[in-house]
Order: C-alpha cells, then sequence, then structure tokens
C-alpha cells in the first residue's frame, strides 16, 4: 500500500504545470496530457455565479465597494447620491427635499467626532499634497491608515493637521518605496522642514512603523532628469552607487545625498558638470550633504577624478 502511494506521488509529479487544468464543475484539477486526475475534492472559493465580460461580472456582483481610510467610517455607510430611484426616474419635488434632508444628517453621522472630523479634514491635505507632488493615488490610503492611527492615539492633539499630514505622506512614501525627500514634501508646508520632521519622527517612534531602506538608485533618474544630463551619467552614477552598496557605504546615509553625490561625480568624470549647489537643489538635500557624500565616495571607492 505504501509502495502504491508513492508511485501515486510520483506519477503526478511528473505532470508539467502548464498542462494542469482546473474543472470548476467536479472540483479537481486534471493533466491535460495524461488525462489522470493530479487533486480532487478541491474547494472553490470563487463566487457561484458565472460571467464572461467586465460588466456581467460588475452586474453581478453582490459585494460593496472594498474599505477605505479616506473616510471616516471606512465607506461603510451608504452613500445618498442621487434624486433618482432604482428605475432611474426623477424623485418627485416633496422626496426630493426629504433626500435632501437625509444628505445633510448623513453627511453629519459620517464625521460624528472630534476625531472623524479631524480626519476628513486630514484626507483634503493628503489629497493635495499628493496631487501636487504628481505622486500616485494608492499613497492617499497608506498615509491615511497612518494618519488614522496617529489620531486614534491622541498624537495629533495640540500640533498642526497640516504638517502631521505631511509627515503620514512622507512615510508612505518610504513604505512603498517612492523616492521623495522630505524637503520634497516641506516646500508644501507653512510650519516647514523642522516641523514636518518632528512629527515624522514621532509618527514612527509611537506607532512603531518599521521604514525599509530605500535604495539611493531609485533618486537617480528624477535628479538626473531635474538637472537634464545625459543617461550616460544616469548609468554611470547607478553603477558607483552600486559598488558603494557592495563595500558597505550606503548603510545609514540619506539616499538622496549619496544619490546626489554620485551624479555629481559621474557628471565630472563624463564632462557635464554642474554645480554642488545645482545638484544638491534637485536632489532636496544641503550643499553640505553633497559634498560629505562626494568626498566620502572618492576616497574609498579610489574614483580618479579629472582636474577642476
Amino acid at each position: 500500500m505504501l509502495h502504491k502511494e508513492g508511485h501515486e506521488e510520483q506519477r503526478h509529479s511528473e505532470c508539467p504545470p502548464e498542462y494542469i487544468v482546473f474543472d470548476e464543475e467536479r472540483g479537481e484539477y486534471i493533466c491535460t496530457l495524461t488525462g489522470e486526475v493530479v487533486e480532487e475534492t478541491v474547494i472553490d472559493s470563487g463566487p457561484e455565479w458565472r460571467a464572461y465580460t467586465p460588466e456581467e461580472k460588475t452586474r453581478r456582483s453582490r459585494v460593496g465597494s472594498p474599505l477605505t481610510h479616506t473616510l471616516p467610517d471606512y465607506g461603510l455607510l451608504t452613500t445618498i447620491s442621487s434624486y433618482r430611484d432604482a428605475t432611474g426616474r426623477k424623485l418627485e419635488a416633496r422626496v426630493r427635499l426629504e433626500a435632501s434632508r437625509l444628505r445633510r444628517l448623513q453627511a453629519k453621522l459620517r464625521a460624528a467626532t472630534s476625531i472623524e472630523k479631524n480626519i476628513e479634514q486630514a484626507v483634503r491635505e493628503i489629497t493635495r499634497f499628493v496631487d501636487a507632488l504628481n505622486l500616485p493615488r494608492s499613497i492617499i490610503d497608506t498615509a491615511m491608515m497612518i494618519y488614522r492611527q496617529a489620531a486614534e492615539k491622541g498624537l495629533v492633539r495640540g500640533r498642526s493637521l497640516e504638517s502631521m499630514a505631511a509627515a503620514a505622506v512622507y512615510a508612505a512614501c518610504r513604505i512603498r518605496g517612492i523616492p521623495r525627500s522630505i524637503d520634497d514634501i516641506a516646500e508644501l508646508v507653512k510650519g516647514g522642514r523642522k516641523e514636518v520632521a518632528r512629527c515624522y519622527r514621532l509618527i514612527v517612534r509611537e506607532l512603531k512603523l518599521r521604514m525599509p531602506i530605500v535604495d539611493p538608485i531609485r533618486y537617480v533618474s528624477r535628479i538626473v532628469s531635474a538637472l537634464r544630463l545625459s543617461p550616460a551619467v544616469e548609468r554611470r552614477a547607478a553603477e558607483i552607487l552600486m559598488q558603494a552598496r557592495r563595500m558597505g557605504l550606503t548603510a545609514g546615509k540619506d539616499p538622496a545625498g549619496l544619490a546626489a553625490a554620485a551624479i555629481y561625480i559621474a557628471a565630472l568624470e563624463l564632462g557635464e558638470r554642474r554645480t554642488q549647489k545645482e545638484i544638491a537643489a534637485a536632489a532636496g538635500v544641503t550643499e553640505v550633504t553633497v559634498r560629505n557624500r562626494y568626498k566620502e565616495l572618492v576616497q574609498k571607492l579610489n574614483i580618479p577624478l579629472p582636474a577642476q
């Protein structure tokens, strides 16, 4: 008996994956090459209905919209958004007035507490930052998740809503691996960089967020584009950063500063010189940062530079 089970397992393992299909009616995986049943009594977790077009799938689906952090109620409440009935016909004047009253009441219920009202204001600020910086729309939900946690923990009380929202956007960019410096975001905030940085450190510490280390190479393309340098400079800067990473020189360093220094070196080597001030401005870091990282990379990597 043991021998037979071992033999069956061997036969099944020989079926190439590209020939295995799922039979929905029988709930079985079948090998189309040999005709044998690879696995049976499989539970189908999908819907019981069939749909052959996206429109038909949407029409037959009985599930509502996914939860979202951009609404105080997570999008659970039904929204009164139309003055038409289920058949599409316009409502009578009396019913429209009642629907308008219910809509106003619903708006109050959606943001009944001070935290919910604060979250509504934060959504507008975060959306403004995302639009101004041309960030992916998905950043809004990630930033709102962070901001909501901070609000529920009482971190926003007594602090600038604008600065906390900006800090949440920066944290979301770090989590999602999007190369944006804190200076890019702070330019849109009245309180300035210092206040945004303070709020960011507070959020990371109190919410115990683990921020992934951003690869400085991700910053290179944006900085090179802003400075209108050639693709050759971009490639050479990436090579310098990869060599620095192999030697352990990038750990604990500001990725934007490292990228700026590598671009400065590459531009010097290829005769497309830019000043440290120009590169620092494009990278959103200080000239001192560019100068320090530049000296370190040249010295540790033994890079010979042309006479300046």
